[in-house]
């Protein structure tokens, strides 16, 4: 290491002399060159700059943006003052109660008088009074006696129709009891005695004005087909049959009951 410094030392040493000359002659060249600047900025103050006219065109500023328009504020109404009732002032009552005058009383009214009594026209009431009480007897008299007679009248209808009833019912069972006679002898014996007991058969038979039979029909039977059977022949051998005594009574359709016991 001491032999490179050597070395280093000993180098240096002989290039010192040329680098001191060109730090001579670097420093003249800058103090040469600072002369000719500061020369040309004097030269520089004493000329008038030429004067160069510019024409600037700018655009003229846009318009200001409408306003907002601003919407009237609407303010809610304002509810109506309510009204406080004031309480009624109360009334003390007094200590001593204030006794109320008596209220006068009425006067009675005169009574009026009552009207003169007239005898003459107290007595022609009395007697139209009488007149029309008689006339309302006279009435209900009539009146009774007309209702007395017209329910004699009635009475009178009544037991007529039944007397004629009664008569004409009688004339009918007379004229079929003759009928009847004569069936009953066309009805043979011997049959009526195998019928037991006394069962009855109905027939309707259908006459002619002269007596003569159209028809018979058994609406009922006794039970015995034999005694029907002997009862219907005896109807058509017995036509023609008795005639009512009166030609009034004579019906065209006879109801006939028979029984083997009938006499």
């Amino acid at each position: 290491m001491s032999a490179q410094a050597g070395v280093l030392g000993f180098g240096f040493g002989e290039r010192r002399e040329p680098a001191l000359g060109r730090s001579f002659v670097l420093a003249f060249l800058m103090h040469a060159a600072l002369i000719g600047v500061m020369f040309l900025g004097v030269r520089w103050q004493s000329h008038e700059p030429d004067t160069v006219t510019v024409e600037l065109w700018e655009a003229p500023p846009p318009p200001p943006p409408p306003a907002p328009k601003v919407e009237p504020r609407v303010e809610p109404p304002k509810p109506p003052p309510v009204e406080v009732a004031k309480p009624e002032p109360r009334v003390e009552k007094p200590d001593i109660a204030i006794r109320e005058k008596p209220k006068p009383k009425p006067k009675p009214k005169p009574k009026a008088e009552p009207p003169k009594r007239d005898p003459a026209f107290e007595k022609r009431l009395r007697e139209q009074v009488a007149m029309e009480q008689k006339a309302l007897e006279e009435q209900q008299r009539v009146l009774e006696a007309q209702r007395r007679e017209r329910e004699l009248r009635e009475l009178l209808a009544r037991q007529q129709a039944a007397a004629q009833a009664a008569a004409r019912a009688s004339a009918l069972a007379a004229w079929t009891g003759k009928i009847r006679a004569k069936i009953r002898g066309n009805i043979p014996v011997s049959v009526v005695e195998e019928v037991r007991g006394n069962p009855e058969a109905i027939f309707d038979v259908t006459l002619l004005p002269t007596g003569e039979v159209l028809s018979v029909a058994r609406r009922k039977s006794s039970g015995h087909r034999g005694y029907d059977e002997a009862v219907e022949r005896a109807i058509l051998k017995s036509s023609p049959l008795p005639k009512p005594d009166d030609p009034g009574l004579f019906q065209r359709r006879l109801e006939l009951r028979f029984q083997p016991q009938d006499k």
